[in-house]
């Protein structure tokens, strides 16, 4: 191991000690060092609606981890997987009210892919890359021709090891089988609750186990197994996953704060009973919570906000707010404190980003080649992620004329501050087709032609030429 990589510390919750961070492949004599990964596994959407702002906390955090891996041991070292959970009882739900006409199966194909769709488009315009790799569920559940883990096999292994067994129509983990139970969440078993997605009955033999399979009724989605036609349970689903892309045991576990019980601590019971390992992850990492305009978020509060609604919308504070301006909120908060979502931190990030872009173009340094991250920022960033710090540093740096390392320094946050001046050949031709499309008298084609080149920072004003008197669309690009 470098140096360099010595320099990553990140607090794991499983001991909730800050620690030196050391992948499990650099460890003495574990694998070859052409063969050598670092593997993260987080926790991602089910798709049963769009991806709330609190969604948006987890998957900004752990795509700055996932580049700052990749900065310091390779980027054809780093594994990141993120699942898709596309089976689940709530897109049941969500596909019966929303497609009453279809069959459930056809509603819940139609739910899934449209809002998994919205995620992608989502979290890529909050400036985050693709996950290595990204399973769902529903190809995991039964057993696979290329032998990947699969979930039916993973129960089984747990039923024949005695961690889990049949009941009431369910196959149930035996908490009181895995004397650890328990450690991630510091909770003792005896005061246990049942899972959310849970419900107790008198066929458990203890109130906290929990469902690993479940029987399907005629009309709900369903796989043949050894104890009839049914599906998972939600926790299954994370274990088998992270186990066919990342191994038995891995490096990085992360999520939001709220999975830590009952899903992360269920992912472990399962996970290490089945393979017979001590740990699932040698690093748990969470996130803090998100609130907006100082209230829990929630529908019945009437603050309930998608990324969508401040990407695409004027729900927050009167306007359609940038990408990298959400980006930046996050970031300037310590991953692991709650944050306040407010329309004013929005306003300062773009008022911070705009500055940036000023003093970059001011000093040439947007047309300088990449440079490297300033070496105090990235101590910064090590040092379990302290990010408002490393953010300050840029700061400085721009003070002090070092505009190319501040520009380094934020695009390995993912956030480059310097926007194209120029329309590209394809914002051009939607523009002119937009013009086609008013003239054609198609409005709604049109609106959403405009509402498109908005979140993109194109706006369009529509005008008529006064010599000709023909309508004629002007742009300007704004953050």
């Amino acid at each position: 191991m470098t140096d360099e990589t010595h320099r990553l510390h990140l607090t794991n919750t499983l001991t909730r000690q800050k620690e030196a961070f050391r992948p499990l492949d650099w460890r003495e004599g574990s694998v070859a060092e052409a063969d050598r990964r670092v593997r993260m596994y987080v926790c991602g959407p089910t798709v049963y609606d769009f991806a709330h702002i609190g969604n948006a906390r987890p998957v900004i955090v752990f795509d700055v981890l996932f580049r700052l891996l990749r900065h310091l041991y390779g980027e054809t070292r780093v594994v990141y997987a993120r699942n898709i959970t596309d089976v689940d009882d709530k897109i049941n739900a969500r596909a019966a009210r929303d497609f009453p006409d279809l069959p459930l199966n056809d509603a819940i194909a139609r739910v899934t892919e449209k809002t998994a769709a919205q995620f992608h488009k989502d979290v890529a315009a909050l400036g985050c890359l693709p996950p290595t790799v990204e399973p769902r569920a529903t190809a995991f559940v039964a057993p696979r021709a290329d032998g990947l883990p699969d979930m039916i096999g993973m129960i089984a292994t747990l039923i024949e090891k005695g961690h889990a067994y049949v009941a009431g129509g369910e196959v149930l983990f035996d908490v009181q089988s895995m004397p650890a139970y328990g450690a991630l969440s510091h909770r003792r078993l005896e005061d246990q609750q049942a899972g959310a997605r849970v419900a107790v009955e008198a066929h458990k033999r203890n109130p906290a186990d929990f469902v690993l399979w479940k029987l399907s009724a005629a009309n709900e989605p369903g796989w043949d197994s050894p104890w009839g036609r049914g599906r998972p349970g939600w926790h299954i689903e994370c274990s088998v996953m992270s186990a066919a892309y990342l191994g038995q045991t891995f490096d990085i576990h992360g999520g939001g704060l709220d999975l830590i019980f009952p899903h992360h601590e269920n992912e472990i019971a399962q996970s290490c009973c089945a393979h017979g390992t001590e740990r699932m992850a040698e690093v748990w990492m969470h996130n803090g919570f998100v609130q907006v305009e100082g209230r829990k978020m929630s529908k019945s509060e009437g603050n309930f906000v998608t990324i969508a609604d401040v990407l695409e919308t004027d729900k927050v504070g009167g306007r359609r707010w940038p990408g990298e301006a959400v980006r930046l909120l996050m970031l300037k908060t310590h991953y692991r404190e709650p944050i306040d979502f407010t329309a004013a931190k929005l306003e300062d990030a773009v008022r911070e980003l705009d500055k940036w872009e000023r003093l970059a173009r001011a000093a040439g340094a947007d047309k300088a080649d990449a440079g490297v991250p300033d070496d105090a920022f990235l101590e910064a960033a090590c040092d379990d992620l302290s990010l408002a710090s490393a953010i300050a540093r840029v700061h400085a740096l721009f003070d002090d004329g070092r505009s190319v390392e501040a520009l380094a320094s934020l695009r390995l946050l993912g956030i480059d501050p310097v926007r194209e001046q120029a329309l590209s050949a394809d914002v051009a031709a939607r523009i002119a087709r937009r013009l086609d499309l008013l003239k054609a008298r198609d409005f709604a084609a049109a609106d959403a032609l405009r509402d498109e080149l908005a979140t993109e920072g194109v706006l369009l004003k529509d005008g008529k030429d006064p010599a000709t008197g023909e309508r004629v669309t002007t742009w300007e690009i704004r953050r």
